[in-house]
């Protein structure tokens, strides 16, 4: 190449740089103007309230909307892919109707999220079923109805076998293989480890000959799956996982002769950005990953499974809570809210692997510019570690403010932790009109855990 060529190669890779952070900080702007929007309106319309609703919960769905087009545009049209949402990630039915309206599928991993997504309404044959425990009743129920199941291990294969020797299926199957690659910077959440739970170890000897054979003897498996895990995983790690999926894929059909692997399950796990309101990494930096290390995925012959969760939600949601009381401990500010372990279970219980930010307003939805204090934000739960930050740098909350926790729409309030009995809170779906108008939509009422609890505190 020559040197003029190269530097002008250079220069449109600096600029397209360039543009896409401008964009990516537009897209910021615009999602904390929305928040803060939709926070003033759940004042003025009560859905926050110091007495009767001191935590509620929004979901940005016009950022879902958004989020959802960036990922179908990230991969070529020309390619047959289902972008199967991970209902793990948010299981409430009206948010996965809102994502069926937009395009996906479902990924699934139990038989109550099952039931979730088909009473979202999802077609069966866009619902993927993963777990390592299926019951036999669970794949009976899956296979009879045309949904897609990945085999964790042999022994479920053969359970399979046993299934499909009464009652034959249309629904596609493949296997979950480990494709060993390592982990990422929080364990938990990597599953290409060499000893995970997860999937047959390829790498284990053995393993590869054992599979290959059963992809010979079983005609209708068709498909191969994997997933190298989520938050704390780089891309490189991810893409070099699915990789050597693609490369099994690739080695069964010319093993057997036959194009008998015509599907590919690539899993989710693009990690989310908790630092700030940029989205970052985006879907198309993925995808640029994956054509790096795993080129046969984009050559046609094969369709492909996602299994986006936390990427497709968490930064489309919020909670917001009152602060009750506050007071000075050992010199140190602290704010007692009524949000804690019971909807930030991850943050504060692994608060290093999980940090979430919090934001200041004031009673009416207007962000606090007071001077910075370092304090405490805890929650309401009793045991002393209930805390959603340690010594956080904010304007100094009173007694009647406000506290908003960001980027919590997936893991967080969709599935509370039922510690003390505490209720569920509401889940609003907010939309903001071209003239600012806000509208809401609920997803999910405020629910207390115990049926006596709302007569008790109305004595």
């Amino acid at each position: 190449m020559s040197v003029s060529r190269q530097a002008k190669q250079t220069g449109q890779a600096k600029q397209a740089g360039q543009a896409t952070q401008a964009r990516q900080a537009s897209q910021a702007e615009d999602k904390a103007g929305r928040r803060e929007r939709i926070l003033r309106a759940a004042v003025r319309q009560g859905l926050l309230d110091p007495e009767s609703a001191l935590l509620a919960a929004f979901v940005d769905l016009d950022g879902v909307e958004e989020t959802v087009a960036s990922l179908r545009a990230a991969f070529p049209a020309s390619l047959q892919v289902l972008h199967a949402f991970a209902a793990k990630a948010n299981c409430l039915v009206p948010v996965l109707e809102e994502l069926r309206r937009g395009g996906m599928g479902c990924e699934v991993a139990s038989a109550g999220e099952l039931a979730q997504a088909l009473e979202a309404g999802f077609d069966p044959a866009d619902i993927v079923f993963d777990s390592p425990a299926k019951t036999r009743a669970e794949l009976v129920q899956a296979l009879g109805l045309g949904v897609t199941v990945n085999a964790d291990s042999f022994e479920e294969l053969e359970r399979i076998d046993d299934i499909l020797a009464a009652r034959p299926s249309g629904s596609r199957i493949g296997v979950r293989v480990n494709p060993q690659v390592g982990g990422g910077s929080i364990s938990a959440m990597s599953t290409a480890t060499a000893t995970s739970k997860f999937g047959v170890p390829l790498e284990d000897e053995g393993n590869r000959e054992r599979l290959l054979q059963a992809y010979r003897d079983r005609p209708w498996l068709t498909w191969v799956h994997t997933h190298v895990g989520s938050q704390g995983c780089p891309l490189d790690l991810i893409a070099g996982g699915v990789a050597k999926a693609v490369a099994f894929a690739e080695e069964i059909n010319a093993r057997l002769g036959r194009r008998q692997v015509t599907g590919i399950d690539i899993g989710g796990g693009l990690p989310v950005n908790f630092a700030d309101d940029e989205t970052t990494p985006g879907f198309d930096t993925y995808v640029d990953r994956l054509r790096e290390h795993a080129p046969a995925l984009f050559c046609g012959d094969y369709e492909i499974v996602t299994e986006f969760g936390r990427s497709v939600l968490a930064k489309n949601g919020f909670m917001a809570a009152y602060v009750e009381y506050t007071k000075t401990v050992g010199g140190r500010p602290i704010a007692i809210t009524h949000a804690g372990a019971q909807v930030a279970t991850r943050t504060v219980f692994a608060p290093d692997a999980w940090p979430l930010r919090i934001e200041a307003y004031d009673p009416g939805g207007t962000a606090k510019t007071s001077p910075p204090v370092a304090q405490d934000i805890a929650g309401p739960c009793c045991f002393a570690g209930d805390l959603l930050a340690r010594d956080r740098t904010l304007p100094r909350l009173d007694t009647g403010d406000l506290v908003v926790v960001p980027d919590t729409g997936a893991y967080y309030f969709s599935t509370p932790f039922h510690y003390n009995s505490l209720p569920e809170p509401a889940v609003h779906g907010a939309r903001v009109d071209a003239d600012g108008k806000v509208t809401f939509r609920p997803l999910r009422p405020a629910r207390a855990a115990h049926p006596l609890a709302p007569a008790l505190a109305a004595r």
